[in-house]
């Protein structure tokens, strides 16, 4: 249901820009004002997931898909491993939404609620009505942009110049989702991973677990070296806001680079990390790489995969520290999607290979770390087992 006024009418609802410009419409969430980075994604379908992903904390999201709402939300059902099956977090990450066209009327057969009432549930304003069209160009051509979401008598009002525009990005939003306590999903694998949490995804989980592996989830700032011996791989994963503010995963992951001698994989987030921890330095994306039809280009086999995305920074690859090369670039603006180092079982992507939503095209990436992680403790058990014959032993047993 809309907000609705004293009057029995929708409330009118606007964003406010830093630059100036308003885009007014009308609420359809929480009658609640909220500041935040505006930026947009391209994707077509996926807005629960991707309003629950941590990486979109402290943003405003648009969707340049017109309709949004018609398939509802779904509820809070876990899968056999304790992960959410339709959410990427127990919550609402993102600081509001804008949509051109709010679908009031919705019908999916995993639905229990309308994207309006769980806006409202979770205290997130929500616009539509909104021209989304004119709005990511401007955010295309002058980048993404601080605003707030105005709902109610104030909407209307052009008081940009007294408002206080905070910036998401000189928070550590990191330590905001991070889990706080070390937690274990599907304990009897037969591999144990170490998943550093910079804001990781449900599905993330579930791709490492589905996968017979061991998952234990620490949070981003803590010391894996001092129980590396615990582990069999290490993972990093994707998160929000800048990743200049994670000092301490970036000291603690160069000792790692130096003495875990063991697999290590990074997605989003992680593959900024990993990379600062090598020795590159990252740079602000003009309005960042968000949607499901975003073009990685290997650049080992000149393959181009077409991926999921949602990040604002990148990393400045013009120079590569020794022993490390670049893995992926993306094809539409050239920026970086990926390293690793060159003679050690060590990379990263800047895409998500999970998904939730978006194509499935690189989800072997799962595949390719845990066979190098059981080849690795294979060798280290001294059974010699190659990462091909990890690979052909994990075909046949699915087959």
């Amino acid at each position: 249901m809309p907000s609705i006024s004293a009057t029995n009418g929708p409330l009118p609802a606007s964003l406010k820009l830093k630059t100036g410009q308003i885009f007014t419409g009308t609420s359809f969430g929480a009658p609640v004002s909220s500041f935040g980075e505006a930026v947009f994604t391209t994707s077509l379908v996926g807005y629960p997931e991707s309003m629950t992903d941590p990486s979109y904390t402290g943003q405003i999201l648009v969707f340049t898909q017109p309709l949004i709402g018609n398939y509802g939300v779904p509820g809070k059902i876990e899968d056999e491993f304790g992960l959410f099956k339709y959410f990427e977090s127990d919550r609402i990450q993102v600081q509001g939404i804008i949509v051109n066209d709010y679908a009031t009327n919705y019908s999916h057969w995993t639905a229990v609620e309308s994207l309006g009432e769980w806006c409202a549930r979770y205290n997130v304003p929500a616009i539509s009505g909104v021209d989304t069209r004119a709005l990511t160009q401007l955010l295309r051509d002058q980048g993404s942009t601080l605003a707030q979401i105005s709902v109610g008598d104030e909407a209307h009002i052009d008081n940009i110049a007294t408002l206080d525009f905070p910036n998401p990005n000189e928070e550590n939003l990191v330590a905001k989702v991070s889990t706080k306590v070390p937690l274990i999903y599907n304990p009897k694998g037969d591999v144990k991973i170490a998943v550093i949490d910079c804001g990781v995804k449900q599905n993330i989980l579930r791709c490492l677990a589905t996968r017979g592996a061991s998952v234990t989830v620490l949070p981003f700032d803590y010391d894996f070296n001092k129980v590396a011996d615990q582990f069999d791989g290490l993972f990093i994963s994707n998160g929000p806001g800048s990743p200049t503010t994670c000092t301490a995963t970036i000291e603690n992951l160069k000792i790692a680079l130096e003495t875990f001698n063991k697999p290590i994989f990074g997605i989003c987030m992680g593959n900024l990390l990993l990379g600062m921890s090598a020795g590159l330095d990252v740079y602000k994306l003009p309005f960042g790489n968000r949607g499901h039809n975003q073009p990685a280009l290997n650049v080992d086999t000149g393959l181009c995969y077409i991926t999921s995305q949602n990040h604002g920074y990148a990393l400045n690859d013009t120079a590569m520290p020794n022993g490390w090369k670049r893995l992926f670039v993306n094809a539409n603006d050239g920026s970086n999607e990926g390293v690793q180092h060159e003679t050690k079982p060590i990379f990263s992507v800047q895409f998500h290979p999970e998904a939730k939503g978006g194509p499935q095209d690189t989800v072997y990436l799962f595949d390719t770390f845990l066979a190098h992680v059981r080849a690795g403790k294979s060798k280290n058990e001294g059974l010699h087992s190659t990462v091909e014959e990890v690979q052909k032993s994990a075909v046949s047993t699915t087959a």
